[in-house]
């Protein structure tokens, strides 16, 4: 049994261990909770390593460290031991992000050694809801996107990533990642748009990014820019949120710049209540 504090990288058979840190908060966890609940602990099929970290014996915080390195449920003594395993490890990942509180620590220590940031989004307000506003009507025109619409919906993605990270999913190995990841979601019935009906363009889409039994987290979420302006995103998002809560989980969540002043106040009006923030750290 390990009796100090210490960290290891966690392997298959620490995974009910893992879930019950993860399930201690399912809407802020519910990224990497989906993708455990799917791969497991194995670090090929997870995409990166989960690290845990141990007090009294005990698991009680976790770090995944993937393409995202994303701190769980860590105090100020967790943080601080995942930072000695990534200074050792060196800058793998594309971006830290996670709650602005563990995530904040964690940069203030990375970023002498792994800074400059491409860009640093200190708080992202986490919002949360559990039921259908009463008086909006979702948008009848927004569904899921068919499989054989791929080549409709990677223009409109493509976009908004490009709009909101500030550089191309197309970089470095031409897509192929961003397009099996969009083609995922379509699969699976988690990619939702208004599709302009006289040419097929997309007005409005959005996906529903990670999914557990517990909770799911709506992303990707835009309008065609000449279409801005003409309150699409209100019922667009009310739409979503229908097929997330029917179909998906009992609790749809998502975090926002907190700079994006029109889509908070969207988001307010469809129900999403702020229950914390997260932190963006972007190479």
């Amino acid at each position: 049994m390990l009796t100090q504090t210490t960290t290891r990288v966690l392997a298959p058979g620490d995974l009910d261990a893992a879930l019950g840190i993860l399930e201690s908060d399912p809407v802020a966890n519910a990224f990497v909770t989906s993708r455990v609940l799917a791969a497991g602990l194995d670090p090929w099929r997870l995409g990166g390593e989960m690290w845990g970290w141990y007090a009294g014996g005990r698991l009680r915080s976790l770090c995944y460290a993937g393409a995202n390195l994303v701190p769980i449920c860590a105090p100020p003594d967790a943080v601080r031991a995942f930072v000695d395993r990534a200074r050792r490890a060196g800058r793998r990942c594309s971006s830290i992000v996670g709650p602005a509180e563990s995530t904040t620590l964690l940069w203030q220590l990375l970023e002498p050694g792994w800074g400059p940031a491409r860009e640093v989004r200190a708080h992202q307000p986490l919002m949360v809801t559990d039921r259908m506003p009463t008086d909006i009507a979702p948008d009848p025109l927004v569904r899921r996107v068919r499989k054989d619409e791929m080549d409709a919906i990677m223009p409109a993605c493509v976009a908004m990533f490009t709009e909101e990270v500030g550089i191309s999913p197309l970089a470095g190995d031409g897509g192929l990642l961003y397009q099996a990841r969009i083609a995922e979601l379509v699969g699976a019935g988690r990619s939702f748009a208004r599709f302009d009906p006289d040419t097929g363009q997309v007005v409005f889409k959005a996906e529903i990014g990670a999914a557990t039994p517990t909770a799911c987290q709506i992303q990707g979420v835009w309008v065609a820019p000449e279409f801005r302006g003409r309150g699409l995103s209100v019922p667009g998002m009310a739409a979503v949120l229908r097929f997330a809560l029917t179909d998906v989980a009992p609790v749809a969540s998502l975090y926002v710049n907190d700079y994006n002043t029109a889509a908070r106040a969207a988001y307010r009006r469809v129900g999403f209540e702020e229950v914390g923030a997260f932190m963006s750290v972007l190479f």
